[in-house]
């Protein structure tokens, strides 16, 4: 082989390698991305486990309780959570929203209340995520309490 031949094989190879090493560079950083997103949503849960923790007395509402479909206000995925009242005095009620992408991943968790629903009445309150979310996304129910 020529020696300017060799030096074009030589330069190639090296650019081959070059991608190579950007392209698993860039695998890694993507993975540690998404390691980082999963940690902090895992946070953001423990958080509302935290928030539901705190309810004293209260009783398992998941059956009063539906999450409406999600649409966009701003940079934020809002979804507005009905709780209906099956008691016969006021209730307040204390609801744990996940927001999930079409997989089923979770993507963002949180708790809202919504107060003072009358006897055999409904109260609206709208779950905010709190960071932007992208891709199609579903709100669902994860617990809700009435106190």
């Amino acid at each position: 082989m020529s020696r300017a031949r060799t030096a074009v094989v030589a330069v190639v190879a090296l650019a081959l390698a070059g991608a190579a090493a950007a392209l698993t560079g860039c695998d890694q950083a993507q993975q540690r991305a998404g390691e980082i997103v999963a940690s902090a949503t895992g946070a953001v849960a423990s958080a509302a486990q935290e928030k539901m923790n705190e309810v004293k007395d209260g009783v398992n509402a998941a059956r009063d309780v539906r999450a409406g479909p999600v649409s966009t206000d701003g940079d934020r995925t809002v979804a507005e959570v009905t709780a209906t009242n099956p008691d016969d005095k006021d209730a307040d009620y204390t609801i744990w929203v996940n927001f999930r992408d079409d997989r089923g991943n979770l993507l963002d968790a949180v708790v809202l209340n919504v107060n003072g629903v009358g006897p055999g009445a409904s109260g609206t309150g709208t779950a905010r995520s709190n960071r932007a979310l992208s891709g199609a996304t579903e709100a669902e129910i994860a617990q809700a309490l009435r106190h």
